[in-house]
């Protein structure tokens, strides 16, 4: 069993224990919100890859008049919906502007096989629909519509050959408009009597094939939506006294039925019977008392109000009875006897129905709406008792013009079912089935067609309405298949080191440059004045003799260099200020003193047997980092700034070339921030400057070059969407390949670039020119690296259907969606390590078996401690991927670099906090060092691998090396000179000796 089953069976079996012992009841559920706030962070958080409970139940549903359409056919009665969407919403003699309300809908009524079909393609174990009551009973009331009983009957007779459960519900919002006019609907208690009769019909003539039945769908919208403000059908503005007496009605109504089916159906047809209640979920703005005490009431005021009385007591919450007052109906003691334990299990609705569309503001008592299942579940699981949880409708939506590739439906789907699954399996939560909704695209209600549903596309202006599989349908049928997400052999993490050798780094953008002269270089004499002012006074005219400076004058440096030693990386990567370095942009006006520092610097740091790694430009905010000279006369955009740039980096290489064997031209340019000339120009800088170093100064400084291309993972939103897959294709081409493929390929753009701009500027009218090399301008350019030096942060889903418009790019036709299973950091930025492993086999399958390396890899925190938590999940996860890259994928690996160094430098990203001037480790810093240590994830069956002991990179102790014969025969001069001396003295002696 791996370690998160058996924590998920602990938790399972302890949370049973607790149940046993009688802790679930009325007002229990507001432990949910401290319990939640206490679970072990990121681990809670991450998605549960295990299977659901064998024989769980699924399915997906859909509404009668929601779908069926017909509203005329077949003896259909109208309901109060047709009454309801036949008003005039358009000016008198205007066009309507599509279908209208649920007279054709998904036309169900005539294409009955066709979604039974799709139900067969799903595989799944239950379809949930609902009865019209108008169709039965056109009137509301006897007789009963033949051709409406003909239908259903098709209809389950269908099912079972299929062998799917029908889960069927009674009433779903679409009450027959005569009773709405002859009693005044759901305001009159006449209604729970003709609703036990309407039941009747429906048990006696379907009941042998039905084993679950749901009496009504959501009775808090159909209450106080239909009686209170009469924003739906039957549309009446009763206020909330009529809201809360048609609610009570329901629940007598309901009553009525369960016991009809106990009393006189449930011993031969051995069903079950319970309420489709629907629920938000609300969270606390601040974890107080005061906070979870509104929190636990807003959901008594819209779950409790119907779940109360069903499942505990027959009576309605406290929270309600107190603040309520008068407004809500009194149940005698008889009727609350009555009313109890009319549900055979808990059947649940929760999604977008109701969540932030329904719920009365009101209603949310100042805290704040969220889309937590799971904690609802558990809330419900403390509040009732542990009962058995059905759930019947659940899902999102997508925009009403979103057609097959419904990426963000996915993820939602995907988010509800994994919380689903983790309150089965870490909360002890009893649920046996969950419900999509829908099956098929269809009205809905009050958002009309603006919004679809479906697993399915319906296309509403066509005629035969054919049903066309979604990418949500691919994702289903998989889930069903594999009852769950079971664990895959690539999410498990690898054992292994990396190789000899390999570069273990810490990334600081800048250095924190302090070149304020030490107190030794002060040439001035002072006095200690010991009797008075205690303080040192200096002599006028007195000087001591000055001492050359020396790179120990700049405290600064130890303290960074100590520092980066605690670490116990090999290399550290930082960016030179080109704009502080030469200030006017030429070598007219030179900064010694700060080029001084980075040669102390970088010595220092071989001293230590750090390799410096040094990036000759980073583009900042402010000029690009760029000389104001240059920054002010089009940066880039100029091709002086590529001369200019040239003549900068040959005095780096001149200047700090003996201690510096690692070079980047340029770190991370900003593809979003760039124009294509600009790219164009910077890329020929970049071939220059190679080139520069190759021919000039490699064989004497034996360094190696190249440049560092920020590089995220761009995913398919829709993994079985073809056109999701160009989209991912185009965006990294752009993103990665524009800078890339010049330098690592052919020497020329990518051919992708080309072709979109190609297509856009004739089809849509735009103007992008993307230039073009000469012929002698590839090949510079070509093959202008050492290594292929990337940044990676995150991964970045996008697709093809336009969905939200503030997060879609129209020049590149591409949606940004998110994953809302992800692990997320303070600043949304999403943890996906498994998209390293795809960048680094991707950049080996573009560009071959190049050396590569991941120079900057990182994420923020919020300066808590318990949110450092975040970063050693990140650093463990990435890096392991990083090693299945190495081992698995035979990725040419050659180091990895944390980002970064110092919250001073960058705020909230730094292994060390920066508080009151002083430097922390952070707990991530220690596993990055543990991981350092043992050079990977060994385990019990790696091989040791014996490295060679590295020398320090010194230049001192490359001048000695690399001239052994000439020392060799020094010293044989010296030995015979001091030889030579020796003799010629005790000899002299010896004559003088002699003489005397």
């Amino acid at each position: 069993r791996s370690p998160a089953g058996s924590m998920a069976l602990a938790a399972l079996l302890l949370s049973l224990l607790l149940l046993r012992l009688g802790l679930g009841a009325p007002g229990q559920g507001a432990s949910t919100w401290s319990r939640f706030a206490r679970l072990p962070y990121p681990q809670d958080q991450l998605f549960l890859h295990d299977t659901f409970p064998d024989g769980f139940l699924w399915g997906a549903g859909s509404a009668a008049y929601q779908t069926e359409g017909g509203w005329r056919q077949g003896g259909k009665g109208a309901s109060v919906w047709d009454t309801f969407a036949h008003r005039p919403a358009t000016p008198p003699g205007a066009a309507p502007p599509g279908p209208v309300g649920g007279d054709v809908a998904s036309d169900s009524y005539n294409n009955l096989f066709r979604d039974v079909e799709g139900l067969r393609r799903l595989g799944v174990s239950h379809y949930r629909f609902s009865l019209s009551w108008a169709r039965l009973l056109p009137n509301g009331t006897a007789p009963p519509n033949p051709a409406g009983l003909a239908h259903y009957g098709r209809l389950l007779a269908r099912l079972r050959e299929l062998g799917v459960e029908p889960v069927v519900t009674l009433y779903h919002w679409d009450l027959p408009q005569a009773l709405q006019d002859a009693f005044g609907g759901w305001a009159s208690p006449i209604l729970p009597q003709l609703f036990r009769d309407y039941a009747e019909l429906c048990f006696r003539h379907f009941g042998g094939q039905v084993r679950y039945w749901l009496t009504m769908d959501n009775p808090y919208v159909v209450a106080w939506h239909g009686y209170g403000t009469g924003r739906l059908p039957p549309g009446v503005r009763g206020g909330p006294r009529l809201g809360y007496l048609a609610a009570h009605h329901l629940l007598q109504a309901h009553a009525k039925v369960w016991h009809l089916y106990n009393d006189r159906f449930r011993p031969a047809q051995r069903g079950k019977v319970s309420i489709a209640l629907s629920s938000h979920w609300i969270k606390p703005q601040h974890l107080t008392e005061k906070n979870i005490k509104e929190c636990q009431k807003s959901l008594d005021f819209v779950l409790g109000w119907f779940a109360k009385p069903l499942f505990i007591d027959g009576d309605y919450p406290e929270s309600m009875r107190s603040n309520l007052s008068s407004l809500l109906p009194e149940f005698s003691e008889a009727e609350k006897k009555y009313i109890k334990g009319t549900a055979d299990f808990f059947a649940l609705s929760f999604g977008a129905t109701l969540s932030f569309q329904l719920l009365d503001s009101h209603m949310k008592f100042q805290q704040l709406e969220s889309i937590s299942l799971r904690q609802l579940l558990y809330w419900i699981n403390s509040e009732y008792d542990n009962p058995q949880i059905f759930i019947v409708e659940n899902s999102w939506f997508v925009s009403g013009t979103t057609k097959r590739d419904d990426a963000k439906y996915i993820y939602y789907l995907k988010k509800f079912i994994m919380e689903t699954l983790k309150a089965i399996r870490y909360d002890g939560v009893n649920v046996f089935g969950y419900t999509v909704w829908s099956l098929l695209d269809g009205f809905e209600w009050h958002r009309g067609y603006s919004i679809r549903r479906g697993l399915f596309y319906v296309d509403f202006q066509s005629h035969d309405k054919k049903l066309m599989p979604k990418s949500s349908v691919l994702f289903y049928e998989k889930v069903i298949e594999k009852n769950g997400f079971p664990p895959l052999p690539e999410n498990q993490p690898v054992e292994g080191i990396f190789p000899c050798g390999f570069a273990w780094g810490i990334v600081d953008n800048y250095i924190q440059v302090d070149t304020t002269a030490a107190q030794f270089l002060d040439s001035s004499v002072y006095v200690w004045d010991v009797h008075q002012t205690k303080k040192l006074i200096k002599v006028d005219g007195v000087y001591a003799s000055k001492r050359k400076r020396q790179c120990v004058d700049f405290a600064a440096i130890r303290l960074q260099i100590s520092l980066l030693q605690e670490m116990h990386v090999t290399h550290f990567h930082f960016s030179l200020k080109w704009s502080l370095i030469l200030p006017l942009g030429n070598l007219s006006l030179i900064n010694h003193t700060l080029v001084h520092y980075y040669q102390c610097f970088a010595s220092e740091l071989l001293r230590v047997n750090i390799t410096p790694v040094v990036a000759l430009w980073q583009p900042m905010i402010e000029n690009q980092e760029l000389p104001v000279s240059l920054a002010k006369y089009g940066a880039w955009e100029n091709t002086e700034t590529v001369q200019a740039f040239v003549e900068y980096a040959r005095f780096c290489f001149t200047n700090l070339g003996d201690h510096v064997k690692f070079w980047i031209t340029m770190n991370e340019p900003s593809v979003k921030n760039l124009t294509y000339t600009a790219g164009h120009n910077l890329l020929k800088a970049h071939a220059k400057v190679w080139h520069l170093y190759d021919k000039e100064f490699r064989r004497s400084q034996k360094g190696k070059i190249s440049i560092a291309l920020q590089a995220d993972w761009v995913e398919p939103a829709c993994p079985f969407s073809r056109n999701d897959q160009e989209v991912a294709d185009r965006i990294l081409e752009f993103d990665i390949g524009w800078l890339a493929e010049p330098i690592f390929g052919n020497g020329d753009y990518p051919e992708v670039m080309r072709a979109w701009l190609h297509r856009i500027n004739s089809v849509d009218l735009y103007n992008f020119h993307l230039p073009y090399f000469s012929e002698d301008e590839k090949k510079l350019i070509q093959g202008s690296f050492d290594f292929f030096a990337l940044s990676h942060y995150t991964t970045t889903l996008v697709g093809s259907e336009k969905e939200d418009a503030v997060k879609y790019d129209h020049y590149l036709e591409v949606q940004m969606i998110n994953d809302i299973t992800w692990l997320h950091s303070p600043s949304r930025v999403a943890v996906v390590p498994w998209g390293l492993r795809k960048l680094l086999k991707w950049v080996k399958s573009k560009y071959g078996d190049v050396p590569v390396y991941v120079m900057a890899n990182g994420i923020d925190d919020d300066q808590n401690m318990v949110h450092d938590k975040l970063r050693v999940y990140y650093i463990q996860n990435y890096i392991n991927e990083a090693l299945k890259a190495y081992t698995l994928d035979n990725v040419n690996l050659q180091g990895y670099f944390v980002y970064s160094f110092n919250d001073k430098t960058a705020p909230k990203y730094g292994l060390y906090s920066y508080v009151a001037n002083q430097y922390e480790p952070k707990p991530s810093l220690k596993h990055y060092r543990e991981i350092i240590d043992n050079n990977g994830f060994p385990g019990p069956e790696t091989p040791e691998l014996l490295c060679p002991e590295e020398v320090a990179l010194c230049p001192e102790c490359h001048f000695f090396r690399t001239r052994k014969s000439l020392l060799a025969f020094i010293s044989f001069i010296f030995v015979a000179f001091i030889v030579t001396i020796f003799f010629i003295t005790y000899y002299s002696k010896r004559v003088e000796r002699r003489y005397k």
